[in-house]
């Protein structure tokens, strides 16, 4: 049961992170940024549907994954840039990216762990 439930949580984190930056791609940035912002969108889509549908530690490694390297664009973003944007943490859509993004690693490493205590018992029988 409680493996659903991180499920959900992780899954809706992606989601949730896959929605700010389809929002974000809809606002045209200038360069590289806008294609990237569709392609997080996406990947947020699939790895949301993967941890739900496969019980399996590599959806959990992507989410983990996914949260770690858009968090840490966005960090290189808000400091000292990344790939020419230059953002200040003043917008709702930043809290929020930051807010599903640290769902999105905590999540995975709990999933991880959940899958690896799993592995554990099922090998102590």
């Amino acid at each position: 049961m409680m493996g659903w439930v991180l499920r959900i949580v992780v899954a809706v984190a992606l989601l949730g992170s896959a929605g700010v930056h389809y929002f974000l791609f809809t606002q045209g940035y200038p360069g590289i940024v806008t294609p990237l912002f569709l392609l997080n969108a996406i990947g947020g889509l699939v790895l949301a549907i993967a941890v739900l549908a496969w019980r399996h530690w590599l959806p959990a490694l992507g989410a983990l994954g996914f949260g770690v390297l858009t968090l840490g664009s966005y960090l290189l973003a808000a400091t000292v840039g990344f790939l020419g944007q230059h953002d200040q943490f003043n917008s709702q859509p930043e809290y929020w990216s930051v807010i599903t993004e640290v769902v999105c690693i905590i999540g995975g490493i709990a999933l991880l762990a959940l899958h690896s205590r799993a592995r554990v018992s099922a090998g102590s029988r």
